[in-house]
């Protein structure tokens, strides 16, 4: 039993790093909807997603993947769907589920923040959610917007189930206009699921976008989102969110990117059925050869100092090392 839990606890941190190089490498009803009005709307005067957030990326924790619609108030962390009973009230308003959160999302909001965290909540730019058990916000962003706002919510995460068939760039600014409007700062995170392309037009709109459909726990898939994220790096921000591939020795691999006050992050990716030494040279990362560094292990949180030239490490199958490279 220890022997499995050490297991456990491995595949979990290992995880936890792929995840991190994704993070690196990317960085309601069916009443009549008023969408048509959204094609004679004024030109943006400013950017909809100017709301003071996502100066960095976002960071935290989303119950859907392994917990679907079996959410209660005890995940407290961020709902994802099946939070609101499926028909609005008279007011047209959303209900949160009275057998699953009793006391309300308000009250839910107000026990998270009094732990110092942030709330998260789910919708969607369709007249349904994705598992049709809670109403979308097509239609009733404004009044979703302000619903939200008043309970407390810190984030959105905008799902792009049952639209009707609407484009999202129609679809996706009336929420964060909506947003804006509602007297609280929300961040906007849009799943649109890359069909459109939204990197190349979200970042006016919104905090954060999905580049590529669902992501599964298993090696190929998050390797699979990790290199068709790298395309869309010149689109991230500020400072360069995602990263560069910017070497490769078949399943050997060196990731990196600049940070601020001219810090370069970098991962060493082992694709390989075995463990192998990967070595990142200070001129394939846009360093001078002679540069000394302090280097910042962010997996063990130890420094090593006044570096020079290069950095090898052995590096476990379907693993990755991260370090930040500090010039001297």
């Amino acid at each position: 039993m220890a022997s499995a839990n050490a297991n456990n606890k491995y595949s979990f941190r290992r995880g936890l790093r792929l995840l991190l190089i994704l993070a690196f490498c990317c960085c309601i009803c069916f009443n009549a909807i008023p969408i048509s009005a959204a094609r004679h709307m004024k030109p943006i005067k400013k950017k909809l997603s100017a709301n003071g957030l996502a100066l960095t990326p976002q960071m935290g924790w989303n119950s859907w993947n392994h917990f679907q619609c079996n959410i209660e108030e005890k995940l407290i962390r961020e709902t994802d769907d099946c939070w609101a009973e499926l028909n609005r009230d008279s007011q047209g308003n959303l209900v949160p589920k009275a057998s699953t959160f009793p006391s309300g999302i308000k009250a839910l909001a107000d026990y998270v923040h009094g732990k110092g965290l942030k709330l998260g909540i789910y919708s969607d730019a369709g007249t349904q959610t994705c598992s049709k058990q809670m109403p979308g916000s097509l239609g009733y962003e404004e009044q979703d917007a302000k619903t939200f706002a008043s309970w407390g919510i810190d984030y959105l995460k905008y799902d792009n189930c049952n639209n009707n068939g609407i484009s999202a760039k129609e679809r996706y600014p009336l929420m964060a206009r909506a947003l804006q409007n509602s007297g609280r700062s929300i961040f906007f995170s849009m799943c649109e699921w890359g069909q459109e392309d939204p990197a190349t037009w979200a970042k006016s709109v919104g905090n954060s976008w999905r580049t590529t459909g669902d992501i599964s726990d298993n090696w190929d898939s998050m390797t699979s989102r990790a290199d068709l994220n790298d395309k869309w790096a010149s689109y991230a921000g500020p400072g360069g969110w995602n990263g560069k591939k910017i070497k490769k020795d078949g399943d050997l691999e060196v990731w990196g990117g600049p940070l601020s006050g001219n810090r370069v992050a970098i991962i060493l990716l082992n694709r390989g059925a075995s463990q192998a030494t990967i070595t990142a040279y200070w001129s394939d990362l846009g360093l001078n050869s002679t540069t000394v560094v302090d280097v910042r292990d962010v997996w063990t949180h130890s420094t090593q100092t006044s570096v020079g030239g290069q950095i090898s490490a052995a590096v476990a199958s379907h693993d990755c090392k991260m370090y930040v490279l500090s010039p001297k």
